[in-house]
């Protein structure tokens, strides 16, 4: 489970999604992800080829094996991307690539993985986001058995080719319907401000921005990727100019790191699965939570609440109650 690299202590996660070759970029962008290498796991004979695990009845998956440093990138953020990059409703194959060897599945390693994946696996089902059942297996990790060098980082080694075949078999088309476009389609949309705040850290003008006195009930999103962070059920008039909340819609949305910049020491907001800089919560909040997320519009994007299930946000509309007529 654990692998020791010098000071740091690493672990293993072990995923199924297809194509193998479309399974190890997503999870090369996380921070503290050292390695992710293509292989078979899952079947019943020992040091399997490739031409065996798509021809023969092996039993073998293909799948990814990612080393990462938990103390930057958890368990349930591999989940979360692992979720966005197959379809979850797909038992037999993914996408074009049909068989035994491209189901999808996800291998733990430990009790704690088995109850993230099941619980992860849960809030998928209950969001709505996809109408057929998830039939993503769950199941323990046998050997892991890497594949030929000539796989290993295909995105790297054969670039032109490997994004024709994802756009080809529909993979691509597929994450774009149902999770909205990649971070980088996103972040060349940005404005200049919003660029300025989320990808360098910066900070708006106080009184002077687009969501500082919004009234209206609805949520807040991450501009960058769409995740759902905070509520107007928790935005308060903090008099500081900006957008103020007592807490987010979930604590797994958010990562807070130490902020010594400028000669003070804060505690940065950033949204987890974007990594956008969001602003800094401090413990001058109303009681009885005490928190105040001081949080740049810049950032954000504001659904109303009448909008919610229009944008795919359906599951927060319960929050609202009902809505007065226009």
């Amino acid at each position: 489970m654990e692998r020791k690299q010098g000071r740091a202590e690493y672990e293993l996660a072990t995923f199924a999604g297809g194509c193998f070759w479309c399974m190890v970029a997503p999870f090369r962008v996380l921070p503290g992800v050292t390695t992710v290498e293509s292989g078979y796991t899952g079947g019943h004979m020992e040091n399997p080829t490739y031409e065996q695990v798509c021809y023969e009845d092996t039993g073998h998956y293909e799948a990814v094996q990612v080393t990462y440093d938990p103390s930057q990138t958890s368990y349930k953020e591999l989940l979360q991307i692992y979720w966005q990059n197959i379809d979850p409703t797909d038992g037999g194959g993914q996408f074009y690539d049909r068989g035994l060897s491209y189901r999808p599945a996800i291998f733990y390693h430990n009790e704690q993985q088995r109850q993230a994946a099941e619980e992860s696996k849960q809030i998928l089902y209950e969001s709505g986001r996809f109408t057929k059942p998830i039939t993503v297996a769950i199941v323990p990790m046998k050997e892991f058995y890497p594949a030929e060098e000539y796989h290993q980082d295909y995105h790297r080694k054969q670039p032109q080719h490997y994004q024709r075949y994802r756009q080809s078999s529909g993979r691509d088309a597929f994450k774009r319907k149902h999770w909205g476009q990649t971070k980088e389609e996103a972040i060349k949309k940005l404005t200049p401000g919003q660029y300025e705040v989320t990808q360098q850290d910066g900070t708006e003008p106080p009184f002077n921005n687009e969501y500082w006195d919004n009234r209206r009930p609805g949520i807040y999103v991450d501009i960058v990727s769409g995740e759902a962070l905070f509520s107007s059920l928790d935005k308060f008039d903090s008099g500081s100019g900006w957008p103020s909340f007592t807490r987010p819609l979930s604590k797994d949305r958010i990562m807070e790191k130490t902020d010594r910049r400028h000669f003070m020491v804060r505690t940065e907001v950033r949204s987890r699965y974007a990594d956008s800089h969001l602003g800094h919560v401090f413990t001058d909040g109303p009681a009885p939570i005490g928190l105040r997320y001081c949080i740049n519009s810049a950032a954000l994007r504001f659904i109303p609440a009448e909008d919610l299930e229009k944008e795919g946000y359906e599951e927060y509309r319960c929050l609202f109650g009902p809505l007065p007529s226009p």
